[in-house]
């Protein structure tokens, strides 16, 4: 037994923050997914009681609440945007993404609740402000919003479950082709799926290409619409979209209103 006088020093610990125990409980939500956080186990990766967390945050609610705005800033673009309205919602659009193929649990926390965090909140302001140059009212452009984050939210939902099906079921993707193959070959050779079978057989897009395509096409969806809402609104005639997404110019070359 070590005398208490040669005993060493206990290390201190360092203080806690909020935005350490936020991280921390990022960092396990992004190994071992969101049903593994909990106030009891970020305090151990901290060090920590589970009680001293409660005076910062309150309840695991507000714990979830916090991780969900604090990865909500690695979506915002700093300023400038690109130039041209399809540029900036592209780059926005593969930023969320990404988003949510480093944190997938993030699809588990919007599925039950809406991010209103200050980071949210900017990400929404950002998107909005891309419209700024189409020469449309407010509320199409919170439709044309909608009609975005609708696209993004389904694409990047079952884009994650497909991801965490084969962890779920506990094999990999390989196994997971062992096992499909047999089940598959028997439905082409059937003869019923005239139409689906050859695209089995030929091989069909990936994600990349499923993704950047269909947000193509919305995209597409809106100059349309954007078109439509400004001429209905009298603005129309020498007015429109620039060919790379641009800003909606007047006859006489001035801005649109709404810019």
């Amino acid at each position: 037994m070590s005398s208490l006088w040669t005993r060493p020093t206990p290390p201190r610990r360092p203080a806690l923050t909020r935005e350490a125990i936020v991280a921390a409980a990022i960092a396990i939500a992004d190994a071992e997914g969101i049903a593994a956080v909990s106030i009891r186990r970020v305090a151990a990766e901290l060090g920590a009681r589970a009680m001293t967390l409660y005076s910062y945050i309150e309840r695991k609610e507000d714990l979830l609440a916090l991780m969900l705005d604090e990865v909500a800033a690695e979506v915002l673009v700093p300023d400038p945007l690109p130039d041209g309205w399809r540029a900036a919602l592209l780059l926005l659009a593969r930023r969320e993404r990404e988003l949510v193929r480093r944190h997938p649990w993030r699809v588990d926390l919007i599925s039950q609740r809406v991010p209103i965090g200050p980071n949210a909140l900017r990400h929404v302001e950002q998107k909005l402000s891309v419209f700024d140059g189409l020469g449309i009212d407010r509320l199409t452009a919170w439709r044309f919003l909608a009609v975005f984050n609708d696209y993004m939210t389904g694409f990047v939902v079952r884009e994650s479950l497909e991801r965490a099906a084969p962890r779920q079921l506990g094999i990999n993707d390989a196994e997971r082709a062992a096992v499909a193959e047999p089940y598959i070959k028997e439905l082409v050779e059937s003869g019923e799926f005239a139409r689906l079978a050859p695209m089995i057989q030929q091989g069909v897009p990936g994600a990349d290409d499923n993704f950047e395509r269909g947000l193509d096409w919305v995209l597409d969806g809106l100059e349309h619409a954007a078109k439509a809402a400004a001429g209905a609104s009298g603005t129309g005639g020498g007015s429109g979209v620039d060919a790379d997404g641009g800003s909606w110019r007047t006859e006489s070359g001035g801005d649109a209103p709404g810019r």
